[in-house]
């Protein structure tokens, strides 16, 4: 089954080998995105189904069978290439650790709060069985995790150098605190707007003075 991820580079240990996509396979994929985005603003994502997006998209239903397996599939993906598509936040190594911590994590919040139609989608799409969606979880947690690290630690030649023994812990929690964030936002119990702000305070709690 084809990936999105696999238009990056982007490839699993002991995963099998994705066949790329063509231009015109590509572009099928990317219309089906737009559709999903749109169908969430209208139905949610309990009314979904990979037939009604295929539907607005214009797709027969059995080609966009082939690059899905589920709604929860399609809906995993498309906040796959959201995130990985996300520049990355400048590290400056001069503002402290909480600044660039607070940065890396608002404009992940940025993007959940600009679309939450897809965002509230993830929660329970990213809680699917099927072994794809468990690629792209791990996937999706692996980029957030590389984003939190590069602010707070830095490069691979900044971490081993010069951070400090409990930073990976710093990372670790904010892991957490992300994901926490984003599933109490998914079940309604605070507005994706608010994100930003909330999650800007409780960043710089977690890391605190650290250069």
């Amino acid at each position: 089954m084809s990936s999105l991820a696999s238009l990056h580079g982007h490839t699993d240990p002991g995963e099998a080998p994705r066949r790329r996509l063509t231009d015109r396979q590509a572009a099928t994929v990317q219309r089906l995105a737009d559709a999903l985005v749109v169908e969430l603003a209208e139905v949610g994502y309990d009314q979904l189904t990979v037939r009604s997006v295929a539907r607005r998209a214009g797709v027969a239903p059995a080609t966009a069978y082939t690059y899905f397996t589920s709604k929860a599939h399609l809906v995993s993906e498309v906040f796959w290439r959201r995130l990985l598509a996300l520049p990355d936040t400048p590290a400056d190594p001069s503002r402290p650790a909480a600044e660039r911590a607070v940065a890396a994590v608002g404009a992940i919040a940025r993007l959940v709060a600009d679309e939450p139609g897809l965002a509230s989608a993830c929660s329970p799409a990213l809680l699917g069985p099927e072994a794809e969606v468990h690629v792209l979880r791990d996937r999706i947690g692996a980029e957030i995790h590389r984003r939190l690290a590069a602010a707070v630690i830095g490069d691979g030649v900044t971490h081993a150098a010069t951070h400090d023994s409990d930073a990976d812990d710093v990372v670790e929690a904010l892991d957490y605190l992300v994901a926490g964030s984003l599933l109490h936002a998914g079940m309604g119990h605070m507005a994706y707007g608010d994100l930003v702000d909330r999650l800007g305070t409780l960043v710089a709690l977690v890391v605190g003075d650290r250069p």
